[in-house]
C-alpha cells in the first residue's frame, strides 16, 4: 500500500480494517479474523448498494429533467430529496402478485437472482488503495461469468409469467444481452493483453506505473465497451425490453410491488457499477496523476464512478430508442470486427513493445497510432457497410403501387358552358 498505515489515515479506509484484523491475528484469532473480514465487506457493499439506489433515483430523474427541461422531483421533501423514499414506501405496500398459472417459484427467484451478481461484482471492485474485499487474480474473468448469469434470469422471468409478451420481451433481452456481451468481452480482450493481467488491482498498478490511462491507449475498446455496457444492462437507447407500442413492459411485465421495485434497482446499480469498471480499466481506477497523495483514493474513485453513470443518464434523456434489427445489426457487423481488429493491433504493439524494451518511449507514439487507426477504421467501416450516406427511396406513385391513374388532366376552357362556369 501507497499510503500510510496507521489505522486512523482515512486515505484508504482499508487502514481502520487492517487495523482491526492485525490486532485479531496479534490475539491468535485467525477464524475470528476471517470472518470479521467478510463481515465488514458484506456489511460495507450492502450498505453502499443501499443508499446509492435511493440516491441514484433521485439524480436520475432530476437530471433527465433537466435536460428535457422539465422540473423532475420537487414535492418530497427539500427539493424532492424524500422521493425516492417515498416510493420505496408505495412498493412495499403495494399488492405483489403472480400469476395463477405461472411457475410461482421460479417467478418469485427471478428477482432475488438478478441481484446476486451486482453484489458479487461489487466484491472484486477495487474502490479505492487496498479497499477490495476479494482483488482475485482473474477479475476480468470472474465480472465476465458473473454477468453471463443475466440471461438465464431474464428467461425465468419471462418464462415463468406464462404470458407471451413477457416471454417475446424476455427472448428480445436475450438476444440483445448475448449480441452484445461479444464486443463487450473483446474489448476487455485488449486491457488484458495490454496490461498482461486480469487482476483489476494490477490494472490500476500498470496505468499508475506507466503515469497514464488505458482510454489514452486504448481509445476503441472504451467506445466498444461503453456502448456494449449500455446494451447489456438495457439502458437507453437498448432498452428495448420497455417497448411499450410493442410488447408492453417485457419480461417483467406480470411484475408488481416490490418484486418490479428489484428489477429497477438492478438496473440502477449495474449502471453504477459498470461506471466504476470504466474507471478500473480505462481511467486508472483510484489513482489519479497524483491526487491520490492529496485527495483520498476512494473519493476520486466515487468521483470517477459517477461521472461512468453520468453517460448512461445523457444517454438515456437524449438518444432516442433503436429497433432490435437496428441493434443487432450494429454488434455483428461494426462492433465485433473492429474489436478483433483492435485486439490484433494491441497484440502486435505489445510484442514491438516488449521487443524494444522502451516502454516510457514507444507508449507515446502508441496513443497516437491507435487514435489515428480507431479514426481510420470507424470512418472506413462506415464506408464499406454504406451507413455513411444512405440513400433516399424513390416515392413510388400511386400508379406504380395499386395500378390506377393519380394525375387527372385539368379540364379545358371548352369543357365550361359560357353561361354559369360548370363543366359541360
Amino acid at each position: 500500500m501507497n499510503v500510510l498505515a496507521n489505522w486512523w489515515d482515512l486515505r484508504s479506509l482499508a487502514n481502520p480494517v487492517n487495523g482491526l484484523l492485525g490486532w485479531l491475528r496479534d490475539k491468535g484469532w485467525d477464524e475470528i479474523a476471517y470472518i470479521v473480514s467478510g463481515s465488514i465487506g458484506a456489511a460495507a457493499i450492502g450498505l453502499f448498494l443501499g443508499v446509492a439506489m435511493l440516491a441514484l433515483i433521485w439524480v436520475e430523474r432530476r437530471v433527465i429533467a433537466r435536460i428535457q427541461i422539465r422540473r423532475g422531483p420537487n414535492r418530497v421533501g427539500p427539493q424532492g430529496l424524500l422521493q425516492p423514499v417515498a416510493d420505496a414506501i408505495k412498493l412495499m405496500q403495494k399488492e405483489s402478485l403472480t400469476p395463477r398459472l405461472g411457475d410461482k417459484w421460479v417467478f418469485w427467484l427471478a428477482p432475488l437472482l438478478l441481484f446476486i451478481p451486482t453484489v458479487l461484482t461489487l466484491g472484486v471492485v477495487p474502490f479505492g488503495d487496498g479497499m477490495t474485499v476479494a482483488d482475485l487474480n482473474v477479475g476480468v474473468l470472474f465480472i465476465i461469468a458473473v454477468g453471463s448469469v443475466m440471461p438465464l434470469v431474464v428467461f425465468m422471468a419471462g418464462w415463468s409469467s406464462n404470458n407471451k409478451y413477457s416471454l417475446l420481451g424476455a427472448m428480445r433481452t436475450i438476444a440483445m444481452v448475448l449480441s452484445y456481451e461479444l464486443p463487450a468481452v473483446i474489448s476487455l480482450l485488449s486491457v488484458v493483453v495490454l496490461t498482461g493481467s486480469m487482476q483489476l488491482g494490477e490494472i490500476i498498478n500498470f496505468q499508475k506505473d506507466h503515469n497514464t490511462w488505458n482510454v489514452f491507449l486504448l481509445p476503441l475498446p472504451f467506445a466498444i465497451y461503453l456502448i456494449a455496457s449500455l446494451a447489456e444492462i438495457g439502458r437507453s437507447p437498448y432498452d428495448i425490453a420497455e417497448a411499450e407500442s410493442e410488447i408492453v413492459a417485457g419480461y417483467h411485465t406480470e411484475y408488481s410491488g416490490m418484486k418490479f421495485g428489484l428489477f429497477y434497482a438492478v438496473e440502477l446499480a449495474n449502471a453504477l457499477i459498470i461506471g466504476g469498471l470504466f474507471a478500473v480499466f480505462f481511467f486508472g481506477g483510484w489513482w489519479t496523476y497524483y491526487l491520490d497523495v492529496i485527495i483520498p483514493s476512494w473519493v476520486l474513485f466515487f468521483v470517477k464512478m459517477l461521472l461512468g453513470y453520468w453517460l448512461f443518464v445523457w444517454a438515456r434523456g437524449t438518444v432516442p430508442r433503436l429497433r432490435i434489427d437496428q441493434s443487432l445489426k450494429f454488434s455483428w457487423q461494426f462492433l465485433v470486427p473492429m474489436g478483433l481488429l483492435n485486439v490484433v493491433l494491441v497484440a502486435f504493439e505489445v510484442a514491438l513493445w516488449y521487443q524494444l524494451d522502451a516502454p516510457g518511449i514507444i507508449l507515446a507514439p502508441f496513443a497516437v497510432i491507435n487514435w489515428l487507426l480507431t479514426a481510420g477504421l470507424i470512418v472506413g467501416y462506415v464506408r464499406l457497410l454504406k451507413l455513411e450516406h444512405t440513400q433516399t427511396p424513390r416515392r413510388l406513385t400511386l400508379t406504380e403501387d395499386v395500378g390506377i391513374v393519380t394525375h387527372v388532366p385539368a379540364p379545358s376552357a371548352a369543357g365550361y358552358s359560357a353561361a354559369g362556369g360548370s363543366p359541360a
